[in-house]
């Protein structure tokens, strides 16, 4: 499927950031399976409701998925180019924490699909709540990143807002995923503070691999 992925290299440069963070690589890459086309997202089953969507389509055994990423989010991001990441973080989190999302839902869908396990919508929306936390967090790890920590955590999941058109089911999937994801970073926050990037690597990397209701017990509970 032709994409725009030439045009929008940060989708590239966070698929290979989460994969360092957990420790694995995908042979699939999100930017071969960017769409840009409103027309042809809604073709492919998307709702335009988001400024991101995967979309995946299951057929005959064989899953086929696209990215699809507004062209005014890629807009957003573009004015960024070339600038230290320092000052994205600063001046759009938001945008930036919609492509990684995106990029998020991509790898772990292509991820699952290579061990031929399922995966929940609630699942995938939890793992994309940390994502995001985590690859903001890894950005500062060395410049002060306490403080930093602790403005993300709120920023990200306290003062947060639910599109008013979602279904009541949606909506509750979405805050249940923010509940259980906030929990789980709230608990590294210890590693942290603690500066210990081996054990916050550990956990995440431990919890990236627990499947369906285990992952979800383990980001809400703990052990």
């Amino acid at each position: 499927m032709p994409t725009d992925a030439a045009d929008f290299p940060l989708v590239g440069r966070l698929q290979a950031h989460l994969e360092a963070i957990y420790g694995f690589r995908c042979e699939a890459r999100a930017e071969a399976f960017v769409v840009v086309d409103a027309e042809v997202a809604a073709l492919l089953g998307g709702t335009g409701r988001a400024p991101e969507e995967l979309l995946v389509l299951e057929a005959r055994g064989d899953l086929e998925v696209a990215l699809y990423l507004d062209p005014r989010l890629r807009d957003r991001m573009e004015r960024y180019a070339g600038s230290p990441l320092g000052s994205v973080l600063e001046g759009d989190l938001d945008g930036y924490c919609q492509v990684t999302e995106g990029v998020s839902h991509f790898l772990y869908v292509a991820h699952t699909a290579h061990y031929e396990r399922t995966v929940s919508l609630l699942e995938l929306e939890a793992q994309a709540e940390v994502d995001k936390f985590v690859v903001c967090l890894m950005h500062r790890w060395g410049e002060g990143v306490a403080g930093w920590a602790r403005e993300l955590l709120p920023r990200l999941f306290d003062r947060v807002a639910y599109q008013p058109l979602l279904s009541v089911e949606e909506r509750w999937r979405y805050e249940e995923a923010n509940r259980v994801s906030r929990r789980f970073c709230a608990r590294l926050m210890g590693h942290v503070l603690s500066r210990r990037l081996d054990r916050l690597l550990g956990d995440l990397r431990y919890a990236y691999r627990l499947g369906a209701e285990a992952k979800l017990r383990h980001f809400a509970h703990g052990g």
